[in-house]
């Protein structure tokens, strides 16, 4: 990766909702840390300053040798090519971090599998991937768009995309189970898609604002072993995730409830104002049917002689 791009200054003293500080919460401190795709070393520096130990593995030569000078120990492999399992001993590691790195990789399992035999009992791997079903992702769709970018989620360099879902299924493909879930955010309209509010409809934003997850711009994963342990993390996160539905579910029936009964009562309106018109109308025919007799007898009459019509005439009077 070219460093120009991805050498950043990274300042983790304060808590914030960028994917390094969320990585650097989740690691912790007094581990060996491995950083894939590591770059220039920034976020391991981070990492090193936190108390941890952190070795890195680069492809670009340049970024690496700049690493070196951060790091603890720093390789120089392309992961296309090689395997961690080939550059590490295996169990060497407490953790491995992938911060935002599976989604350049043409074949980002074979990689994250490798990732299992260099971790030591009870480590983990860190991720953080961006979220393609963000909302002006969704948005940009609607409009026929899919505009690759220099950076962010449409990073012109990304080969993998990436929902909650497919993460977890991915996970699970190569070994692990999502032990910890988190999120960083954008709203819409406010990432390098640059989309304008006032080409939508307001209808259509409000319903694509509905789902929480059309504001993560990307998550940021804690992936563990799937043994017998991590499978029962896995449960109580799916019961957690199951509850939080649950209570959407919940919400939406209340909602809709309301909805309902104001339905009703509007619908009962209309049954009486129907009722009334057509006993409106029952009458007005009732009046219509009697006028038409009456015209029908006066046309009758007036075919009589002059002198019939008047005495029938009499006859109407008396």
């Amino acid at each position: 990766m070219p460093i120009s791009k991805y050498d950043i200054e990274l300042d983790l003293s304060e808590p914030s909702d960028s994917s390094h500080w969320h990585l650097a919460d989740l690691i912790g401190s007094n581990k060996r840390v491995l950083d894939v795709g590591c770059s220039t070393g920034y976020f391991g520096e981070a990492l090193i300053a936190a108390g941890n130990e952190c070795w890195g593995i680069e492809y670009d030569v340049a970024s690496a040798r700049v690493a070196a000078e951060r790091l603890d120990r720093v390789e120089v492999a392309d992961l296309e090519a090689v395997e961690l399992a080939a550059v590490f001993p295996d169990e060497t590691f407490d953790a491995v971090v992938f911060a935002d790195v599976l989604e350049h990789l043409r074949d980002p399992l074979t990689t994250l599998r490798a990732a299992r035999h260099i971790l030591r009992p009870g480590g983990a791997v860190y991720v953080s991937l961006p979220n393609i079903a963000h909302g002006d992702i969704r948005l940009a769709l609607l409009k026929g768009r899919f505009k690759y970018t220099k950076t962010g989620i449409l990073d012109n360099t990304h080969t993998r995309f990436f929902t909650r879902d497919n993460l977890s299924e991915f996970a699970k493909d190569a070994g692990f189970v999502v032990a910890e879930l988190r999120g960083t955010h954008a709203d819409l309209f406010s990432t390098e898609q640059r989309l304008q509010a006032s080409d939508y409809d307001a209808a259509v934003v409000d319903l694509v604002r509905e789902d929480p997850l059309s504001s993560i711009y990307q998550f940021v994963a804690v992936l563990v072993p799937a043994d017998a342990t991590s499978l029962a993390t896995s449960q109580a996160l799916r019961m957690q995730d199951l509850e939080l539905q649950n209570s959407r579910l919940v919400a939406q029936a209340e909602e809709h409830g309301t909805a309902a009964h104001e339905f009703r009562k509007f619908s009962e309106q209309l049954t009486a104002e129907l009722a009334e018109a057509r006993a409106s109308a029952a009458d007005q025919a009732a009046r219509a049917a009697q006028l038409e007799a009456e015209i029908a007898r006066m046309s009758e009459a007036a075919s009589e002689p002059p002198r019939t019509l008047r005495e029938k005439l009499r006859e109407r009077l008396r």
